[in-house]
């Protein structure tokens, strides 16, 4: 179940970074009402999957594939650049987490 809520505080932070950027430092309501409200989600999902992760891997595994996420939606959907350096950066992120999960994270 731990993975689930971690997969759940993933699509919620990647919901807050995009609706962070459309907020416009906050000065457009709805959307910084959005990012408020998946914040607070992604934060309790999280908080659900600390209880059987290592705090520590636990973050680490959030923050790695919701930046994954972001970088990869941030080319798909925004029509962001997507580098060789970048694929690069998120093959060692994904390696490192696939590294996580072998050493028995959780």
């Amino acid at each position: 179940m731990e993975w689930l809520y971690l997969a759940v505080a993933v699509v919620f932070e990647v919901v807050v970074a995009i609706a962070a950027g459309k907020a416009q430092g906050f000065t457009n309501r709805r959307w910084t009402i959005v990012t408020l409200v998946s914040g607070a989600f992604g934060t309790f999902f999280l908080s659900r999957a600390l209880l059987t992760f290592d705090v520590g891997v636990g973050y680490a595994l959030w923050t790695s594939v919701s930046g994954v996420g972001i970088t990869l939606l941030g080319a798909l959907l925004f029509g962001q650049r997507l580098s060789w350096r970048k694929a690069l950066g998120i093959a060692a992120i994904i390696a490192g987490v696939v590294g996580l999960q072998l050493s028995g994270a959780a």
